[in-house]
C-alpha cells in the first residue's frame, strides 16, 4: 500500500481584469478582508490578448496579481473560486461584471487556475468548478502548456510568477513527509 503525502506548499493568487481602478481596490479590500493582506501586488499589466471582456468591463483593460501569504490548502480552491464568483457578482454594476477574479494557486512545482469553463484538458472538482494546471517548472523557470492561456505565457506574467515563487520559497516552511 501507498503513503499519502502531505501536498507541497502553496500560496493562493488572485489574477484580477478591470478596466476602473475603483473596482480594482474595492475587490482587493475585500479579499484582503477574507485572505488578509497581499504580501505581493502586481504592477498594473495591460490586457489585450483579447476583446472577450471589453464590452463586459470597459477598455482598456488592465490585469493585476495579488498573491497572499498565508499557506493555502490547495484542496478549497473550489470554494474560493466559489467565494470570487459572488465577489464578482456584488462588485457588478449596470448588470456587467466590472472585475474578474480568477483565483488560482503557486507551488514551486506549478501555477493551477481555477475556472467555470469545462475543456477537455480540465479537471472537474465539483459545484460547476475546474482547475487546470497552467504552468509547470522546469529547468529553473515556469513553462506553459499548449492550452495555457496566450498572456499567462509572456515574459511580463512569468516574471510574477516567479516573484510569487520566490515569496512563497521565504515565507512557507518546506512540507515533506507522511500525512
Amino acid at each position: 500500500m501507498r503513503k499519502t503525502y502531505t501536498p507541497e506548499r502553496a500560496l493562493l493568487f488572485v489574477a484580477v481584469l478591470y478596466s476602473e481602478e475603483a473596482f480594482y481596490e474595492k475587490a482587493r479590500e475585500r479579499l484582503a478582508e477574507v485572505f488578509g493582506e497581499p504580501p505581493f501586488e502586481s504592477r498594473r499589466l495591460r490586457w489585450d490578448h483579447s476583446e472577450y471582456y471589453r464590452d463586459e468591463l470597459g477598455w482598456p483593460i488592465t490585469r493585476r496579481f495579488m498573491a497572499f501569504g498565508r499557506a493555502f490548502d490547495t484542496a478549497s480552491i473550489r470554494e474560493v473560486k466559489l467565494f470570487t464568483n459572488r465577489l464578482e457578482e456584488e462588485l457588478s454594476a449596470g448588470g456587467r461584471r466590472r472585475v474578474n477574479l480568477d483565483p488560482g494557486y503557486i507551488t514551486e512545482a506549478k501555477v493551477v487556475l481555477a475556472t467555470t469553463k469545462n475543456y477537455p484538458h480540465r479537471i472537474y472538482l465539483g459545484s460547476g468548478i475546474f482547475a487546470e494546471v497552467t504552468l509547470f517548472y522546469t529547468k529553473g523557470c515556469y513553462r506553459a502548456h499548449r492550452f495555457t492561456y496566450r498572456d499567462y505565457g509572456t515574459p511580463e506574467y512569468l516574471d510574477v510568477f516567479h516573484r510569487m515563487r520566490g515569496l512563497l520559497r521565504q515565507t512557507l516552511p518546506r512540507v515533506a513527509g507522511p500525512a
